[in-house]
């Protein structure tokens, strides 16, 4: 085996996905499906021959352009999105044959692609092209809704990931020619504004307070399908960028809990379920980001591999949102309940989905998120684990239990429907077993990680601690909902920052609007007045009464010739 190993080339990941995506455009049916389903199996086989250290370089006017840099840290990325791309492709076979599903076919093998390619690069240009082609790839699969709503979900969301990487080209371009080295490596905050820049570019695709709204904005308005995929990548690879670039950024860590905290307050009065999870998106890439701030060997561990699971489970939850609103159309909490009884696999899964993002033992993030709070602790940031406990059991409110209450139980809706189809649940099988794989078995998956770290997440503290923050939030969430003090899912429109832009930006423009209106109007008046006296001056003089035409035989123009021809001789003698 090794030795048929060693007789395939080096390719790098994201050129298999753009093979794949071309033979996904071309054919059709069966071979079309077949491609979707061997691209990431050819492709891991291609990874087996990557190893930490493999490297492809380049000149390109003077720069050594890196197109392939590996590392561990490249490596567990790189099986993530392989991963993630085969249950995507998996979960979206259903699709039929029609012009639409070929575009959201060849969409997510193009931004499949593409997110291989940005974790994969070794400079800051090659990481620009592949930034930039992630938002270009990505946005079909919002525009294939088809619907007003997400044909501008799908604008606001491709101007804003293009502006992160006009940022990001600056800032490359600036240090550059401040340092003479265009290397995707460690950066850091080091007073200049080429930094600032590539972390402000990271930082719009991390979904960062108050230039996170794209992400609330654009997920929910996708395809089914395409929301799967969206969740899976553009955001991971942010925050590959930032443990690359900015792990012991000391600013990353009261991001981080900024971003931990606020959506779960949002997430608790939406409606839309799909929001619900896009909330909870930013609250889970909160500890990622508070883990590269922390940056020691077991807290960027964590980061990675709380990013590999939140790809797993929140994909897992997603799927099974998109697959109910497959097959009733609706996404609303207070549209839906009582479908246990018609989708009652679909069900399981995102209980599944839930306890994993909940952190409860034997669960992939009852691994993965304590590493970053006992990092928080060994590295000395006491303040740090307060709030992360509470973004925890905010998680495990609004992801954990209102998700699977509302869409499942909760009330009686009155929909009868049948399971979803079964590419989706093979699909949403795959997700859950790897979700409690983790759990399980933490040993084989923590080897993976870039650092060498010894953790054990299962010791009697740790299992007590979870078990009464997970037990004690149930019972207040039971009590909450018994008593009617929890929101309950009403029809309605919430927005958090977006506001800025979607009613003062709109009463601001309308103000200013009406302003210039007003001093438009003053002037053409004004103007107006001035030309019609001009014009009785004129008809006065030059009229059929006027002195003028009464006194000069010649008439007024032969008077007027005579005037301004004495000026011109005046003023050139």
């Amino acid at each position: 085996m090794s030795s048929s190993l060693a007789a395939l080339p080096v390719i790098p990941p994201f050129a298999i996905f753009f093979a794949g995506a071309l033979l996904a455009a071309l054919l059709r049916g069966r071979a079309r499906k077949a491609v979707l389903i061997l691209a990431p199996f050819v492709g891991a086989l291609f990874m087996l021959r990557l190893h930490s250290g493999t490297t492809w370089t380049m000149g390109f006017l003077g720069y050594e352009l890196v197109p392939l840099r590996v590392d561990r840290l490249s490596l567990i990325f790189g099986w993530l999105f392989h991963l993630a791309a085969l249950i995507g492709n998996v979960y979206a076979l259903h699709l039929g044959k029609d012009e639409r599903a070929g575009i959201q076919h060849t969409s997510a093998m193009l931004y499949a692609g593409s997110a291989l390619g940005a974790v994969f690069a070794g400079d800051l240009i090659t990481l620009f092209v592949f930034w930039e082609l992630l938002a270009f790839t990505s946005v079909f699969l919002i525009w294939a809704r088809g619907s007003e709503r997400s044909l501008r979900a799908g604008f606001r969301y491709l101007v804003v990931n293009v502006l992160s990487g006009v940022l990001l080209l600056s800032g490359a371009l600036l240090r550059a020619y401040r340092t003479g080295s265009i290397e995707f490596g460690h950066i850091g905050l080091d007073g200049s504004l080429a930094a600032w820049l590539i972390l402000l570019a990271f930082g719009i695709k991390s979904g960062f307070p108050l230039l996170h709204n794209w992400l609330t904005d654009s997920y929910p308005e996708a395809t089914p399908t395409g929301t799967v995929f969206l969740s899976a990548f553009t955001t991971k690879v942010a925050v590959y960028a930032l443990a690359r670039s900015f792990a012991g950024t000391e600013l990353l860590l009261y991001v981080g809990v900024v971003m931990t905290c606020f959506p779960i307050f949002y997430a608790v009065i939406e409606n839309d379920l799909r929001r619900v999870l896009s909330y909870s998106m930013i609250n889970q890439i909160g500890f990622m980001v508070a883990g590269i701030g922390i940056g020691s060997a077991l807290a960027v561990n964590g980061a990675v591999a709380h990013a590999f699971a939140d790809v797993i489970f929140k994909g897992l939850l997603f799927m099974t949102m998109g697959a109910v609103l497959h097959m009733t159309g609706r996404v609303n909490g207070s549209d839906l309940g009582g479908l246990y009884k018609s989708m009652p696999v679909t069900a399981t899964m995102c209980i599944i989905g839930a306890a994993s993002i909940s952190a409860f033992p034997l669960f992939s993030a009852f691994v993965t998120k304590s590493m970053i709070m006992s990092a928080a602790l060994e590295e000395g940031h006491k303040w740090l684990w307060l709030p992360l406990l509470f973004a925890s059991a905010g998680v495990l409110e609004h992801a954990g239990i209102k998700i699977p209450y509302f869409a499942f139980f909760a009330h009686d809706s009155g929909i009868r429907t049948k399971e979803a189809p079964k590419n989706m649940l093979v699909a949403m099988g795959v997700a859950a077993l790897v979700c409690i794989a983790i759990g399980i078995f933490p040993g084989t998956f923590l080897a993976l990680l870039p650092f060498d770290v010894a953790y054990v997440p299962y010791t009697v503290t740790h299992v007590l601690t979870q078990t009464q923050l997970l037990v004690f939030g149930i019972l207040a969430v039971a009590v909450l909902i018994r008593t009617g003090i929890y929101p309950a899912e009403t029809p309605s429109v919430n927005l958090d920052f977006d506001w800025t832009y979607r009613r003062l930006g709109a009463a601001v423009v309308r103000a200013v609007g009406g302003g210039i209106r007003t001093v438009d109007l003053a002037v053409r008046s004004a103007v107006l007045e001035l030309v019609d006296t001009g014009l009785g001056f004129a008809v006065r003089g030059h009229g059929p009464k006027g002195a003028l035409s009464r006194t000069w035989p010649t008439g007024s123009m032969v008077l007027w010739v005579a005037i301004l021809l004495g000026i011109s001789l005046f003023l050139y003698l």
